[in-house]
């Protein structure tokens, strides 16, 4: 049998599955994250090594994390949620698991996932973006995730809100240490932070759309600002990129109303008249990550034969 070990490393938890060469689940597991850099990677071996003592086979694995390692020194960075950072984590992989590990940003293996066989297959560019407690995205040509020579390709969160209007460069600055990153006005807690600056009341992002629903004017509002803001934040994208399709991730992702409509909302701001890019919800929801960590392995890879792959040097995902 022919497998593929795919692997999200969360903050909390670290989920894998195995998947055959249809793409169908075989095996998985799903154990908290140690804190510990040493106990991490032991964690992430005894996940491969229980996943292939019950198949009895051996597998390629591809791991999906926060963050991502420099392409000049393999050294872990904006993975501050985990043990990762700092460290010389493809390099230690490889030598624990003692074969070639490709590891990737994880918005880049949702993407991956989703353009392989999900909303975005078949499609020449897919930009996945993941709206949740953050904001990221993965970006795929051809079947390939774009890691980029500086291995942040995607890193759409911490790029400017276009067009800013009135008092919105006046909202707290990101943790990056900058104003105006479209991540404080499109992640989850950010819907809600700026419900509670407009109306004075509190609310979550999912509450907000909920009221809104039901026709409570302030939820409307923010709403309806919400949705301007990711048309203005994407449509220097499309124009760039021209992605076929944008697949969503993330909960708020979950959202109808930016299926219904974003494509309206953004087209005001497009360099060229009715884009054609589709807007779709993902198909493999939460399991993306893992998914997309599995394949990470191309289908070039095994033609090429596994033992050689195994033999050869660690690299990241794109190169």
């Amino acid at each position: 049998m022919t497998l593929r070990i795919g692997i999200d490393l969360g903050g909390t938890k670290i989920a894998a599955v195995a998947l055959d060469r249809t793409g169908a689940v075989v095996a998985s597991r799903r154990v908290p994250t140690p804190q510990d850099y040493g106990e991490i990677l032991d964690a992430l071996a005894g996940v491969v090594r229980g996943i292939e003592a019950e198949l009895d086979a051996r597998a390629s694995v591809g791991i999906g994390t926060p963050g991502a390692g420099c392409p000049d020194t393999g050294i872990m960075r904006y993975a501050e949620n985990t043990g990762l950072e700092g460290r010389p984590f493809l390099a230690d992989i490889c030598g624990r698991l003692e074969r070639t590990v490709k590891v990737a940003n994880d918005a880049n293996c949702f993407a991956l996932s989703e353009a392989t066989d999900g909303a975005g297959a078949g499609a020449e560019v897919v930009l996945g973006v993941i709206l949740g407690t953050g904001v990221g995205a993965g970006l795929v040509v051809h079947g390939r995730a774009l890691a980029g020579v500086n291995g942040l390709a995607g890193e759409w969160g911490h790029s400017p809100l276009p067009w800013p209007g009135e008092g919105e460069l006046d909202i707290a600055p990101c943790y990056c240490g900058r104003t105006g990153c479209t991540e404080m006005f499109l992640a989850g807690p950010a819907i809600a932070a700026d419900h509670l600056r407009v109306t004075g009341r509190a609310a979550s992002s999912a509450e907000v759309v909920k009221l809104a629903r039901g026709g409570e004017p302030g939820a409307r509002a923010t709403l309806d600002r919400f949705l301007d803001r990711l048309a203005r934040s994407l449509a220097p994208v499309v124009s760039l990129l021209d992605p076929g399709v944008i697949v969503f991730g993330g909960g708020v992702s979950k959202t109808a109303e930016i299926y219904a409509e974003l494509p309206a909302r953004m087209a005001p701001w497009i360099a060229f008249e009715a884009p054609r890019t589709r807007m779709l919800p993902s198909v493999h929801g939460d399991a993306s990550g893992v998914r997309g960590a599995a394949w990470l392995w191309s289908p070039a890879d095994w033609e090429r034969g596994l033992p050689a792959a195994w033999r050869g040097s660690p690299a990241f995902a794109g190169t």
